[in-house]
């Protein structure tokens, strides 16, 4: 978020902002709370070890519509960090104009307003606590989020599945966070579609082709994946496997048999999200502890109550840790429940978390 400062004096000098003593011992404490000291003396880090992701399905609506229980949810768990997928919000930038995918639209009234709602929203409880970064679409499409406590501070934060490009992911799709000991990447995969077109499978293929280099490329240091991931990686992900495996549009049958069936549970998506796991040497961290279904709170997305999709529901929002990192999840847990959407805050995704348990203070996980 900007910080607003006094404008310049018309003479050219400009006033320092005095600094309360109030401001200085907060400024200190939270220094200190960074920092723990391990068993040999030496002053380490403190990291995020509490997780929060959800697809908002606009965030802008559910500030307008259930911002109250979902800030009661995030003030119960208290998570160090929180990802958001479908942020929704079209990026800064006037129409053909380049666009600045980490600023908010505010350069006409309709979108100003829409901003300052949202803005105002972040900067209530609990949410004022956390420094805010984006990655936006052009449009109100797709795009992401990363809040992170105040007190952890990020060593890196970047926006592409490329380390090394300083442009965001088409759509807003990526955020990478760095810490010491860790990274965390938030991604909204796309969804694969329906058809052998270039926006449906061929865009999905593409995508899953790069996951598979990325987190190969990434397993140099512990890695937490997270993020509407779009796929159901077994059967026991969806509550009702046959249902999904027989789904199509207008009775289109695609020309590889393994890419029939629901966006998201077809065999061709389920194996390479396999392949991602196996060559990353990556675990399912909700999978890891639960290792049956749960028809109550074992999925993270569901179908609309009315319409024949009602009772319908996927797990396609993922934990997804390096298995260095496996001994330590504490807990990854589904917060909705039920074919009527509790506890999904108006979405159709709920909320999912992740605890670790602290680092062993010796310990070399990288």
């Amino acid at each position: 978020m900007k910080r607003f400062f006094k404008p310049i004096e018309k003479d050219g000098s400009a006033k320092k902002p005095t600094r309360s003593t109030n401001q200085e011992d907060s400024e200190k404490k939270e220094a200190s709370e960074l920092e723990e000291t391990n068993s040999n003396g030496n002053t380490m880090k403190k990291e995020p070890l509490k997780f929060i992701t959800w697809n908002a399905n606009s965030l802008l609506l559910r500030v307008k519509n259930n911002w109250p229980e979902f800030s009661k949810f995030v003030s119960d768990i208290n998570p160090d960090v929180i990802v958001i997928q479908e942020v929704r919000m079209p990026a800064a930038g006037s129409k053909g104009a380049t666009k600045n995918s980490g600023e908010i639209k505010d350069d006409t009234n309709s979108s100003r307003e829409e901003k300052q709602i949202l803005m105002r929203a972040l900067s209530s409880s609990p949410f004022r606590d956390y420094r805010v970064w984006w990655s936006l679409a052009d449009s109100k499409y797709a795009g992401t989020a990363l809040l992170v406590k105040k007190c952890f501070q990020p060593v890196k934060v970047s926006f592409a599945l490329d380390r090394t490009a300083s442009k965001h992911e088409p759509d807003g799709r990526v955020i990478l966070a760095e810490f010491e000991t860790f990274r965390l990447l938030n991604t909204y995969a796309p969804n694969n579609g329906w058809k052998e077109e270039e926006n449906s499978f061929q865009r999905r293929r593409k995508w899953d082709k790069r996951m598979l280099e990325v987190v190969v490329q990434l397993s140099d240091k512990p890695l937490i994946w997270c993020g509407d991931l779009n796929v159901s990686h077994e059967e026991i992900d969806v509550s009702h496997p046959e249902f999904f495996s027989a789904a199509k549009v207008n009775g289109y049958v695609p020309p590889n048999k393994e890419d029939c069936g629901q966006p998201g549970f077809t065999l061709s998506e389920r194996k390479r999200f396999g392949a991602i796991l196996k060559e990353g040497k990556l675990i399912d961290a909700y999978r890891f502890l639960h290792k049956e279904r749960d028809m109550e709170r074992g999925f993270s997305w569901s179908g609309n109550p009315i319409g024949k999709y009602r009772g319908k529901r996927m797990r396609i929002d993922y934990f997804i840790v390096s298995e260095k990192l496996k001994d330590r999840v504490i807990q990854c847990e589904m917060h909705g429940h039920g074919i009527e959407l509790e506890g999904f805050y108006g979405s159709d995704h709920c909320p999912v978390s992740l605890e670790l348990s602290p680092a062993s203070p010796d310990s070399n996980e990288s």
